[in-house]
């Protein structure tokens, strides 16, 4: 018997833009169709016209191809089972309609929509058409009158169908409304066009959020009029955000960047972004590692990995993938890439920036954390003269005052020519040990006298080196001034 080939798709509707449940969910139908040796697919459902955003298709083209999730067939590559676009395929989608209601399977509904036609312990329609006689069918459609064409449910049993994740899942089909599979304009509904497509395009395994679990027996119902194979199913469990009482809701803006190009925006790599993504409800069976180039993570994917529990994103978590990214750059990889999100620098910096950029490559998490990293470099911070004490090294604001003259005068004395990291750490050493000073005692006076804060990228030496001569001096006399008012 001949292995069936996997196929997998992503059709996202042209609404907006992609957020992480939709880029998790064309990441898993990848992942899962590369590992199988088989074809991933992009489709655009575009029949709900009311809500199309015009730049939206653009905008999914370019969020894929920085993800380097690569379709095997789209829109704009082409394929055997084309157009990839659902308002190119009108006339299938009648095709296929009228079948329905030839066989019994669907019907005629003539009812006006500004009229109610609600009924039922379960909402939905109350089938005022579903029985109309042969007659008066073609009464109607002699006279011209716009209807919409109804799946006709079965009123009573069930339907049952396999989830991946979870399993037998049986729902009773009087819970089940005549949806609409055609409309009045002839645009198929969403229902309706992914189910013909899905067949027409050899789709073996649907993904998609667990909301549409209760929607899934239609498809079944529909799939099973027209006589063909039901596909395999695996519907997603949703992922949340945390709430600041620490409860978890539906993912939203709420939480923070929620959509793929926030969250570039923010200075997380797209690289990583995909990393955490597939780390967002999948757990690797085969490794104990975290951080995945995209062909590992199609090595080791598997829908037995997947979890049927809802994801919460962890924006620490992401940090700190993403900060794994950045170390493993170059130097100057990351300084070409970071440049953009510090702003507008001061000469000094601008002229220093690859080696201020080395310092802060290992420091942070994101490259949107740039501006506040470096904001002490650019301005000398306001701060307490309690700044300078340090248990450790026994230093205390009136041990700074006493140890800074020394070595600003020897600071005053370092030609312009050699004010660089080296050459500064070798000459205050050499102050250092001439006075017999301990080093750390000396070096955290000088580091809180010129940036004006604890935690800084690099030593004191290199803070000076960064400043330049004359800022940094300007910088140890205000320091001064302040301690000297104490």
């Amino acid at each position: 018997m001949t292995k069936q080939t996997v196929r997998t798709r992503f059709a996202p509707s042209p609404t907006g833009y992609m957020h992480i449940g939709n880029l998790r969910t064309a990441l898993y139908g990848y992942l899962y169709a590369k590992s199988q040796q088989g074809q991933f697919i992009l489709r655009i459902e575009d029949t709900d016209r009311t809500r199309y955003v015009a730049d939206a298709v653009d905008f999914i083209n370019r969020t894929l191809e920085m993800a380097h999730i690569v379709p095997d067939e789209s829109p704009s590559l082409g394929g055997p089972y084309g157009p990839y676009v659902q308002s190119e395929r009108m006339d299938l989608y009648k095709q296929y309609a009228e079948e329905l209601v030839k066989t019994g399977h669907a019907y005629y509904c003539f009812c006006d929509p500004d009229e109610d036609h609600s009924a039922g312990q379960f909402g939905g329609y109350d089938r005022t058409c579903r029985n109309l006689s042969p007659e008066v069918i073609e009464e109607h459609l002699k006279n011209g009158d716009p209807y919409v064409i109804r799946q006709k449910m079965p009123l009573t049993g069930e339907t049952t169908f396999f989830d991946v994740l979870h399993g037998n899942i049986t729902i009773k089909n009087e819970e089940l409304e005549d949806q609409v599979l055609l409309k009045r304009d002839g645009m198929p509904t969403y229902n309706f066009a992914n189910v013909i497509d899905d067949h027409l395009m050899h789709i073996t395994h649907i993904m998609r959020g667990a909301e549409f679990i209760t929607s899934t027996p239609k498809y079944i119902l529909l799939y099973e009029s027209f006589g063909w194979d039901v596909p395999t199913f695996i519907h997603l469990a949703p992922v949340m955000g945390k709430n600041e009482d620490g409860s978890i809701s539906k993912l939203s803006k709420r939480h923070g960047a929620t959509s793929f190009d926030d969250l570039v925006k923010a200075g997380y790599l797209p690289d990583a972004i995909v990393n955490y993504v597939a780390l967002l409800g999948w757990n690797p069976k085969t490794t104990n590692q975290e951080i995945f180039s995209m062909d590992e993570l199609i090595e080791h994917f598997s829908l037995e990995g997947l979890s049927k529990s809802p994801a919460v994103f962890d924006y620490d978590k992401l940090g700190w993938i993403n900060g794994e990214y950045l170390k493993a750059m170059s130097d100057e990889d990351f300084a070409k890439m970071a440049r953009p999100f510090a702003g507008d620098l001061p000469d000094y910096l601008e002229k220093n920036w690859a080696h201020l950029a080395a310092l802060l490559k290992t420091r942070i998490q994101r490259l949107g954390d740039l501006p506040q990293e470096i904001a002490f470099l650019c301005e000398q911070p306001a701060f307490d003269a309690e700044l300078y004490v340090n248990k450790r090294n026994k230093v205390t604001p009136e041990k700074a005052a006493e140890l800074l003259p020394g070595m600003m005068a020897l600071l005053e004395e370092v030609p312009g020519s050699d004010w660089n990291n080296d050459a500064l750490y070798e000459k205050l050493n050499a102050y250092i040990e001439e006075k017999e000073i301990k080093k750390g005692l000396a070096m955290w006076v000088l580091r809180i006298a010129a940036a004006g804060q604890k935690v800084t990228p690099g030593g004191a030496t290199e803070i000076l080196s960064l400043l330049g001569k004359k800022i940094s001096l300007d910088r140890l006399k205000k320091s001064l001034a302040k301690l000297q008012e104490v």
